[in-house]
């Protein structure tokens, strides 16, 4: 188990399993609202869904739009259950603070892989390696 501390971009606390890129992620034109799903050419989560994940990316990018495909996302059940970046910009911010979902920022996202559970509880970030016990179960 790793702990580490961030900022807090929107409070909360959520736990779930990680699902993590590399690459920056523009909610519009990226993801489809109507399905949750990754679908930016090229990218290294195309096809993969993002309902219900600890959603773990560098940044956003694009347009300020993408905060409002995010809010749409969180209606219809298909938005990440949170949120953990290396840094938080305003249209991140903004989407996830008007769809009340818990984001970090300022965490080193090397620390996490795909398939980890984590937990965001305000600023602490707790990560469960693949392997090790079953938080859920604890």
């Amino acid at each position: 188990m790793i702990k580490v501390k961030g900022r807090v971009i929107k409070k909360g606390k959520v736990r779930g399993e990680a699902l993590r890129s590399t690459q920056p992620i523009s909610f519009l034109g990226g993801v489809d609202p109507e399905t949750g799903i990754v679908i930016e050419k090229g990218h290294e989560l195309e096809g993969r869904s993002i309902a219900g994940k600890i959603l773990v990316f560098p940044r956003g990018k694009g347009s300020t739009v993408s905060s409002y495909i995010l809010y749409r996302l969180k209606k219809k059940g298909l938005a990440p259950s949170g949120i953990i970046n290396e840094f938080c910009e305003p249209i991140i911010a903004v989407g996830a603070v008007i769809s009340d979902i818990p984001t970090v920022d300022k965490i080193d996202i090397n620390l996490i892989e795909t398939g980890d559970w984590v937990e965001i509880d305000n600023e602490t970030v707790t990560i469960w390696k693949r392997g090790d016990k079953n938080p859920i179960n604890m």
